[in-house]
């Protein structure tokens, strides 16, 4: 008995010393690696080397732009942006338009009615005529004055009665050239019915607030039109950094999630600091583009000055966790290792960067194929 009970307790302890042996065993299998705490080296077949077209460079000192990252949006100038109401309000007759839409200069937009539309050209003509009787009679009533024929009295209210005419007229034909109706036409005998709202610029229609039957009143906004010919960039400085902004200076920026980067000039440096501490300058672009619609953000930087730094090619540079790397070329010139680096002020083409303390500037730098680098060794530790 005593003996079946101690190789019982024997098989228990060596299962338990077993299990707590596996656990360590297979937390260090799954446990990441990363860059930081490997060696950072990559040693390349001669096949993986020609397949990854590796091309080597030498650390540099060139002339590089100081640079100043900026955010913003696209906009157009106050005339180009227009809201289209009716003067005098009406009814809806017709409109084709649509969002989107291409429009010219003085194409109709909308066909509207209204009975004060008909009830304005009687008016004027009713005070037109009667003003040319007043005008003979206050030319009668100065004739016999001359002549001491009437009294005085007779003569100024004459005279009062035309002028008041005369302005009530000239105010009627203002009210018909404001909603499209030619004097000439009616004096002739048109009386229209309807009138036009005629496009004032070329543009896009961007907004439609109306439908054929809709009745809108004078202050209601029924179409918008945008014109992009002069489209800018509005971009926000920090208080702090207004001092280096101005006019002239070059402007690189690119839309979010767009690679195609675009050229412009400061033309205005706002006078004001708005509530979130930043200034608005005011840049024109180098080339107009139809693709460009305002609104839109935009990542700028404006180039500041230039300054002689350690550069390398940007290509050469690629970030990991975080952080930004090239590789350097080791004895064996098929072995790479990643080094970090400081990443600075860059023109597009080369980047500055400052190097670790020590490193042998005389080092290769790989100029081509440094992403492929660094797929290969995420590969190699995973």
């Amino acid at each position: 008995m005593y003996r079946k009970i101690t190789q019982h307790l024997t098989i228990i302890v060596v299962l338990i010393l077993t299990g707590c042996g596996a656990k360590p065993k297979e937390k260090a299998n799954n446990e990441p690696m990363s860059v930081a705490d490997s060696s950072g080296i990559i040693s390349l077949t001669a096949q993986q080397y020609e397949s990854a077209h590796i091309a080597v460079t030498k650390l540099q000192t060139r002339a590089i732009g100081t640079t100043l990252k900026l955010n913003g949006t696209l906009d157009v100038p106050p005339q180009n942006l227009i809201s289209i109401s009716a003067p005098l309000g009406g009814f809806v007759r017709s409109t084709g338009l649509l969002q989107g839409m291409k429009v010219k200069k003085g194409e109709v937009l909308a066909t509207m009615e209204n009975p004060e539309y008909i009830q304005l050209q009687q008016d004027y003509l009713e005070n037109k005529s009667r003003l040319e009787y007043l005008k003979a009679e206050y030319n009668r009533q100065e004739e016999l004055a001359r002549e001491n024929v009437n009294a005085k009295k007779a003569l100024e209210q004459a005279r009062s009665q035309y002028h008041t005419t005369q302005a009530t007229v000239q105010g009627l034909k203002a009210r018909l050239t404001m909603i499209n109706i030619s004097v000439a036409s009616l004096e002739s005998g048109d009386i229209r019915q309807s009138i036009n709202l005629y496009a004032p610029i070329d543009g896009f229609v961007t907004v439609v607030n109306v439908n054929v039957g809709q009745f809108v009143s004078a202050t209601e906004v029924m179409f918008k039109l945008v014109n992009i010919d002069h489209i800018h960039a509005e971009l926000q400085v920090y208080e702090k950094d207004i001092n280096k902004i101005s006019v002239g200076q070059k402007v690189n920026f690119q839309l979010n999630h767009d690679t195609e980067k675009r050229t412009a000039s400061v033309y205005l440096v706002g006078k004001e600091i708005s509530p979130d501490r930043t200034v608005r300058i005011h840049c024109h672009l180098d080339k107009e583009d139809e693709n460009l619609l305002p609104g839109m953000y935009v990542t700028a930087t404006v180039q500041l000055g230039t300054h002689n730094a350690t550069v390398v090619p940007s290509k050469s540079i690629v970030s990991f966790g975080g952080k930004d790397y090239v590789f350097a070329q080791l004895q064996n010139r098929q072995s790479f290792e990643l080094v970090p680096v400081d990443a600075g002020d860059s023109d597009g083409e080369y980047t500055e960067v400052a190097m670790p303390t020590g490193f042998d500037a005389g080092r290769g730098i790989v100029s081509e194929g440094a992403f492929e680098l660094l797929g290969m060794l995420k590969n190699v530790e995973e």
